[in-house]
């Protein structure tokens, strides 16, 4: 046995860990910032992941690479076909089957040297303190209000990190709350919840497949680091994600000492009901009505208007018969959805505030371009200095009322923001 193949036995036998871990993790054991005793970090470090969908795809997959010693999993959804183009933890043939038993396959392909505990249920009230009490550090994953504030709540009060992500559409933001590390908790951020309809599902808003990947990977990294010690972190800072654009933005965040979770007099100090705290302050005035319901008044030949709001093509897959499709996202735009009178009466006042806006375009420049030739006489001796004075006095206030009535025909957004009215 060459002297290489003897070091290598040594430190595995000196690390705890198999010959083939070691060459499995040898890369970033090099790492002068992780080393051996940053691997042994990782391998008796316990994440939890609440849930295995978009975010959690990503970051368990990674986690479970670097040599994370205990994954936790929660989820208690399936695989849907239409998860697949972001959460690569799942593939086409688990489709129908649950996400934690998806999830365990997987992440056991990678790395088998690792245990991967699976709670197919979905984290309450009544078993979040449990749960993560058992766990270094939380990953969270979910894609609901309720769950958010309930693992924020849970985690300040078992001292534990929550490292938060979300998505929507083309952009994403992470943060670390931890307030026994200094920072703030999700309370802080968002100290109330908005309301339901503010905040669109996956299924209703879209999102673009990389961009929980992103996120998921950035929700790692942040594990990681602080499991090894090493590197500075998200504590007091969100990080925003633009896609489209590709920019990084940060946002500074401080501990609210009026929090009701992790302020100076917590008000909050055990879970409580939080569908009803992120529903009960926003309900809809909005009558429901149920399947069954409706299917009863079509068959009496009661007549109904039926809008329906899906995208075009969910409407091909499946609709109810003499339903009518109105895209939510193109309900303020469409134009054979509004009454015809109502139209014609949009259109005269649009073009009554072009015609205002032309007008006083030309007339301020008319006045300015008249200050300036009376400048320009001026300078050159043509008037008497009196009488330039009264007719660029004259001019410059004529100037002012064209440019606040510019200002009012165009609707200038720092008039709105200022809270001026013009009159």
């Amino acid at each position: 046995m060459n002297q290489m193949a003897k070091d290598t036995v040594e430190d595995a036998l000196e690390m705890n860990f198999s010959t083939a871990e070691l060459q499995r993790y040898s890369r970033q054991i090099n790492l002068s910032q992780v080393g051996k005793e940053g691997q042994c970090r990782l391998k008796e470090a316990r994440v939890l992941c609440i849930g295995a969908g978009g975010l959690g795809s990503p970051a368990s997959l990674y986690l479970a690479a670097a040599g994370i010693g205990t994954l936790g999993i929660v989820d208690q959804d399936t695989v849907d076909l239409s998860n697949l183009h972001r959460q690569l933890l799942h593939g086409t043939n688990d489709v129908g089957r649950e996400k934690t038993d998806s999830a365990r396959a997987r992440l056991l392909a990678i790395n088998p040297t690792i245990v991967v505990e699976t709670y197919t249920t979905r984290l309450s009230a009544g078993n979040a303190v449990e749960l993560i009490r058992n766990y270094d550090i939380v990953v969270d994953g979910s894609d609901n209000l309720p769950t958010r504030y309930l693992s924020s709540d849970v985690c300040v009060w078992e001292r534990k990190p929550n490292i938060y992500g979300s998505v929507h559409q083309f952009e994403g933001q992470a943060s670390l709350f931890a307030p026994h590390l200094g920072g703030p908790c999700y309370r802080c951020l968002f100290p109330e919840p908005p309301p339901p309809e503010a905040i669109p599902s996956c299924a209703e808003a879209g999102v673009l497949g990389v961009v929980p990947g992103l996120i998921g990977i950035i929700q790692a990294m942040e594990a990681i680091k602080l499991i090894i010690g090493t590197g500075g972190n998200l504590l007091g800072r969100l990080l925003h994600v633009d896609a489209l654009t590709l920019r990084f933005r940060e946002f500074n965040i401080r501990r609210d000492p009026n929090c009701p979770v992790c302020g100076e007099s917590p008000s909050i100090t055990e879970p409580i009901d939080y569908e009803q705290f992120c529903n009960h302050s926003n309900a809809s005035t909005v009558r429901g009505i149920s399947a069954t319901k409706l299917q009863e008044m079509i068959s009496r030949g009661q007549e109904v208007a039926l809008l329906d709001v899906r995208e075009p093509f969910e409407f091909e897959i499946a609709r109810i018969p003499k339903s009518r499709l109105i895209p939510l996202g193109t309900i303020p735009f469409d134009r054979n959805s509004t009454d015809r009178n109502n139209r014609r009466d949009v259109q005269e006042r649009r073009a009554q505030r072009a015609r205002h806006r032309i007008s006083a375009r030309r007339r301020f420049r008319k006045f300015t371009q008249s200050r300036r030739w009376s400048r320009r006489l001026a300078r050159r001796g043509r008037s008497d200095d009196a009488q330039i004075l009264r007719r660029s006095e004259r001019t410059h206030e004529q100037a002012r009322r064209c440019r606040a009535e510019f200002a009012r025909n165009t609707g200038l957004l720092a008039c709105a923001l200022s809270g001026v009215t013009l009159r």
